[in-house]
């Protein structure tokens, strides 16, 4: 049995978003494991496991996801699980990390590199929009990698920044694999895969379940990916700020010595959080916001 089915097959019965995977994992690495222990009925299922979740592992198998997994190949779709090397490593400590990542794009630019969160309001003043864009483009050609979301408004606008700076960026769907929202950024999506970036979704090609909660959900992968989280614009009650509340979690596991700290300008409070010590010396407009995770920023000589 290929181990992707087993992969495919668990991910599908636990949702995205599962905040109980990574206990799952340390139970069992292998999902091939758990497929057999349920078929035996030798072993007690993982407490851990919802009642909806473990009706579908007993009323499934992995070979049930062969369709699946032909179609992604044959659509050049890439199907990345935590026991592969090019599984995003910032992503590995996530108490509900993905259990597979569908993406489309160069996967060798999901690690290895330093990367910067831009998140904000998808209707986004004329500054907001000009800094937004400005802040993603120094930040691009210092090397950074920027991580967004593909939405209308200061997503794609880090997205076309790092197009522009000629540099990979990588984009999280709240959607489908194989469906761009909105439909209006198919061609800067087909720029970022060409350009050496990924596009990334937890959710596979044709995907018809539930859409509530999908988009708060991928913003947990944007909030894990980054190093530094930029908001340039945002409402009080919004996404946005729910990202932030996800780069404010408590260091990883395995990531010992990493901190979150806060710096800005203009503004004096960062969009109703708790303020964090002020950490870095910023220069520019008034106005921008940004959130750090780790021991020193990337491109600092050119931010």
């Amino acid at each position: 049995m290929d181990k992707t089915l087993a992969w495919l097959w668990l991910a599908d019965a636990v949702g995205s978003g599962c905040q109980y995977a990574q206990e799952l994992l340390t139970l069992y690495p292998d999902p091939a494991e758990l497929y057999d222990a349920l078929r035996a009925g030798t072993e007690a299922p993982p407490a851990c496991l919802t009642p909806h979740a473990l009706a579908q592992l007993r009323d499934t198998t992995p070979f049930d996801y062969e369709e699946r997994l032909d179609h992604c190949l044959l659509s050049g779709i890439d199907v990345l699980t935590p026991d592969e090397g090019v599984y995003p490593d910032r992503l590995r400590d996530l108490p509900d990390l993905p259990l597979v990542l569908y993406v489309t794009g160069d996967i060798a630019c999901l690690n290895g590199r330093r990367y910067a969160g831009m998140v904000g309001t998808r209707r986004p003043s004329t500054y907001g929009r000009q800094a937004a864009f400005d802040l993603s483009l120094a930040m691009a050609r210092a090397g950074v990698v920027l991580v967004s979301g593909l939405a209308d408004g200061l997503d794609s606008e880090a997205h076309r920044a790092a197009v522009q700076a000629d540099v990979p960026t990588v984009a999280f769907l709240g959607t489908a694999i194989d469906k761009t929202y909105p439909a209006s950024n198919a061609k800067l999506r087909t720029a970022i895969e060409k350009g050496g970036g990924a596009v990334c979704s937890e959710y596979p090609p044709g995907y018809s379940g539930r859409t509530t909660g999908t988009f708060l959900a991928r913003n947990r992968l944007i909030a894990a990916q980054s190093e530094a989280l930029c908001v340039a614009e945002a409402r009080t009650r919004s996404g946005t700020l729910n990202t932030v509340g996800h780069a404010e979690r408590p260091p990883r596991a395995g990531r010992a010595g990493q901190h979150l700290q806060r710096f800005e300008r203009g503004h004096k409070r960062a969009a109703a959080h708790p303020p964090c010590r002020a950490a870095l010396q910023s220069r520019g407009r008034a106005g921008y916001t940004g959130y750090w995770r780790g021991d020193r920023r990337p491109g600092a000589a050119a931010v």
